[in-house]
C-alpha cells in the first residue's frame, strides 16, 4: 500500500479540524458549535449532496452497472446488520447488540462527503448514483436490527413500541432531507439549478471542517464514558469496518470496473451512522446504551477509516 496516500490523507483539512475538537475538550477550552448552528450545518451537508447526486444522477443512463451498484448497497445493508448482531452477542446485551448493529449496518454522510473529497485528491471521481446508494443504505440496516431485537429481546419487554420505532427510521429527518434533495436534484432543470452552485459546491468543504470540529468536541466529550467499558468497544469499531470494507473492496469488481465507484461501496460498507441510528435507537431501544455505539461510530470508527481504512480500501480496489 502506497504510505503516501495515508500521509496525504492525515493532512486531510477535515480530518485536523476533528482532531482539534478533542484537542479542544481535552484542554478543557470552552471552544463549541452552538446547537442549532450543527443542526444547519448537518442537513446543508445532506442537502448538497443529495442536491448534486440528483443533478448527476438525472445524467446517468440506468444501465446493468448502476442497477448492480445499487442491488450491493442495499444486499450489504441487510446482511451487514444480521452476522455483526450475532457477533456482538458475544459481548453486549440484546439491545446494545441491535444498536451497534445498525449503526455499522446504516451508512455515515459525513464519511462519504470526506470519501468524495478523498477521491477528487487522488483526482478519481465516483458516479453520481453513488449519493442514490448512499441514500438507499440509511434505513434497511435500522429495520433489519430492530427486527431482531424484536426477534430476540427477553419475553417481559416484547411490548414496545416498534412500530413507531420503524416509522422513525424511514422518516427520519436526515433520511428525508438526503433523499428529498436527491429526487429535486434529478427533477430540476440543469440551468436553473446552476444559479444555486456557489451554495452546494463553493462553500462545502468549509462547511464540512465545521462540521467534523462538532463530531470531533462531541467524541472528546463522550470519550472517557465509552473507554470505562473495556476495549471490547474499540475492537469492534474497528473490526466491523475492517471486514466491510475490504470484503466489499474485494467483491466489487463483479459490480463495476470503475475504480472511483468501487471505493464508494467500499466506504459506504465500512462506515457507521451516528445521525439516522441513534434517533432511531432512541424511541426503538431506550435501554441501549448510547455511550456505546455513538462514541464506537464517531469517536474509533470514523477517524479510523478517515486515516487508516480510506487508503487500504482504495488500495484493494486497485489491487484486485
Amino acid at each position: 500500500m502506497n504510505t503516501q496516500l495515508l500521509t496525504d490523507n492525515l493532512s486531510n483539512p477535515a480530518l485536523l479540524f476533528f482532531l482539534l475538537g478533542i484537542f479542544s475538550v481535552n484542554i478543557k477550552s470552552d471552544l463549541e458549535i452552538p446547537a442549532n448552528t450543527s443542526r444547519f450545518i448537518a442537513l446543508y451537508l445532506l442537502f448538497s449532496i443529495g442536491f448534486k447526486g440528483g443533478q448527476e444522477l438525472a445524467h446517468e443512463t440506468f444501465t446493468a452497472e448502476v442497477w448492480k451498484s445499487i442491488a450491493l448497497g442495499l444486499l450489504l445493508s441487510f446482511l451487514i446488520p444480521v452476522y455483526a448482531y450475532f457477533i456482538l452477542r458475544r459481548s453486549f446485551s440484546v439491545y446494545d447488540s441491535a444498536a451497534i448493529a445498525a449503526t455499522y449496518g446504516s451508512v455515515s454522510a459525513v464519511t462519504f462527503v470526506t470519501a468524495v473529497s478523498y477521491l477528487e485528491m487522488l483526482r478519481q471521481q465516483s458516479s453520481g448514483h453513488m449519493v442514490a446508494v448512499m441514500a438507499l443504505m440509511e434505513s434497511p440496516a435500522i429495520v433489519g436490527a430492530l427486527f431482531l431485537m424484536s426477534r430476540y429481546r427477553p419475553a417481559e419487554d416484547r411490548k414496545g413500541n416498534t412500530k413507531g420505532a420503524l416509522h422513525h427510521a424511514l422518516t427520519n429527518g436526515s433520511v428525508v432531507m438526503i433523499m428529498g434533495s436527491l429526487l429535486i436534484g434529478w427533477l430540476a432543470n440543469a440551468k436553473q439549478a446552476e444559479g444555486i452552485k456557489p451554495f452546494t459546491t463553493d462553500i462545502f468543504k468549509g462547511f464540512l471542517a465545521i462540521f467534523l470540529l462538532d463530531m470531533g468536541i462531541t467524541s472528546g466529550r463522550r470519550l472517557n464514558t465509552f473507554l470505562k467499558n473495556g476495549w471490547s468497544p474499540v475492537f469492534y469499531a474497528i473490526l466491523l469496518p475492517l471486514i466491510n470494507g475490504c470484503v466489499t473492496a474485494w467483491i466489487s469488481h463483479w459490480v463495476t470496473p470503475q475504480v472511483g465507484d468501487r471505493f464508494m461501496l467500499a466506504i459506504l460498507a465500512a462506515s457507521a451512522s451516528y445521525i439516522a441510528v441513534p434517533a432511531a435507537m432512541k424511541i426503538a431501544a431506550p435501554k441501549a446504551n448510547a455511550g456505546l455505539y455513538v462514541p464506537m461510530a464517531l469517536a474509533v470508527t470514523f477517524p479510523f477509516n478517515v486515516t487508516i481504512g480510506m487508503p487500504l480500501y482504495y488500495w484493494l480496489v486497485v489491487n484486485t
